[in-house]
């Protein structure tokens, strides 16, 4: 029997050992899916707390139900080591770890490196590696796959390699891990096959690419669409301040047009795991062939500029209560990089309020989703979540609205609050005291 039958025939019987490296806001979610359809699935989570909490069944992301994570780990189809030990035993390992940007913008592939470092002198015969963290079209085998030839083996006929790129849109109530649809390239065309029949075995549709390269590509280039359309209406923005037309109006009429746009809309800049970091990838990548991604280029620089335009609309708010934001006191409602979850990792709420503090203001912050973050590699904050009370609201001199999260209760802020500005248009329904805003 050739290694490919039997690899089909463990994901027919539900035999197959699945290793997921890296149980956050991609790993998890996989593995639980993964084992909800019968498998046997280990996390190889290097963060002790994390993997301690998922082998008590306690579950610490907000897309993973809870019950189902407890019932999935006391019935032993799921469980949490901190090693690489158990790699041999395993027939597919989804590598799900972050890939963030250093200073320079440029990409660090420390964690990437570091996996399949430890992989490669444990991996055998007959095994599927697929990388799904988000990286620069290359990354699969121009890093990973020299590492991996260590090994002695050869790819494509003794091992498969293949690059699926997560999809994961934290807090959607629509679309989950199962049924967004999977894009999957692989290192070959056997691992391309052997990759579209694991992930079919799980998930409801799978689009296979030609190339683990093009599938690198697919997930940058869609978070770069993202990120270019939101920097679009951001610098309209801009300028309808200058011109002194409410944008927010502008955009609610033309979303009504049936064909032809996009509903994308401004804000005080771009966050989370995807959207502020993936252009930079593909900006990085294409110096290697003398390509000047200029478009891309232009949009990131419009979307870091918001903060420091947040900063300065503040300024001009508290002049019109003849105020100085030195010394003000300032409220953030929202740290999260978007409404409803509990992600605050490169959310722009958190240079807003490291720009304000520059400037003199005495601030505050209450997100129902985060009670406290400690951001060491960024803004290097540290801070907790205070309780929105009346009194409280009453004592400030301007809240500013930086995460709408629909659990808030604007109208008891805009009751209490001296004066509030809205980034995210998020006080639009207000039936009372809509003098107080001012909007983005």
């Amino acid at each position: 029997m050739s290694l490919q039958q039997a690899f089909f025939d463990k994901i027919a019987d539900r035999s197959l050992k699945v290793g997921v490296v890296g149980l956050g806001y991609v790993g998890l979610p996989f593995a639980v899916e993964k084992a909800k359809m019968g498998f046997s699935v280990i996390g190889i989570e290097q963060n002790p707390r994390r993997a301690d909490m998922v082998n008590r069944g306690e579950n610490y992301i907000g897309d993973v139900d809870d019950a189902e994570l407890k019932e999935l780990v006391e019935s032993g189809k799921l469980r949490a080591v901190v090693g690489f030990d158990v790699t041999p035993g395993l027939d597919a390992i989804v590598i799900a770890v972050p890939t963030p940007l250093n200073k320079n913008l440029a990409p660090d592939l420390q964690f990437i490196e570091s996996v399949t470092t430890q992989l490669a002198p444990r991996i055998r015969k007959g095994q599927l590696i697929s990388l799904e963290s988000t990286t620069f079209p290359g990354t699969t085998e121009e890093v990973m796959l020299p590492i991996l030839a260590k090994s002695g083996l050869t790819v494509d006929e003794d091992y498969w390699l293949a690059h699926s790129p997560e999809r994961v849109d934290p807090g959607n109530q629509r679309y989950s891990t199962k049924n967004t649809n999977k894009v999957v390239g692989g290192v070959g065309p056997n691992s391309l096959e052997v990759a579209v029949a694991f992930y079919r075995a799980t998930l409801d549709y799978v689009v296979p690419v030609s190339s683990a390269k093009a599938a690198e590509l697919v997930k940058v280039f869609e978070n770069t669409f993202r990120a270019v359309n939101i920097a679009l209406v951001n610098e309209l923005l801009k300028l309808c301040d200058r011109m002194g037309i409410d944008v927010w109006e502008v955009l609610e009429a033309a979303n009504t047009k049936p064909f032809g746009i996009m509903r994308f809309m401004p804000g005080p800049g771009v966050g989370g795991h995807c959207i502020p970091l993936d252009p930079h990838y593909l900006e990085w990548k294409a110096r290697e062939y003398n390509f000047t991604t200029r478009f891309i280029a232009l949009a990131g620089e419009i979307n870091r500029s918001m903060p420091e335009f947040v900063r300065s609309k503040a300024m001009r708010v508290l002049n019109k209560y003849k105020k100085s934001i030195n010394g003000s006191k300032i409220l953030v409602l929202g740290v999260a990089y978007k409404k409803d979850i509990d992600d605050w990792r490169e959310s722009p709420a958190l240079d807003v309020m490291k720009l304000l503090m520059d400037s003199g203001a005495e601030l505050t912050y209450h997100d129902p989703f985060v009670p406290s973050f400690d951001d060491v590699y960024h803004t290097h904050l540290k801070m907790s979540s205070v309780p929105l009370t009346p009194e409280r609201l009453a004592e400030q001199d301007l809240v500013v609205i930086t995460t709408d999260h629909t659990t808030v209760d604007y109208e008891l802020v805009a009751k209490h609050a001296p004066a509030i500005f809205d980034t995210r248009n998020a006080t639009k329904n207000l039936a009372a005291n809509k003098d107080k805003v001012t909007v983005l």
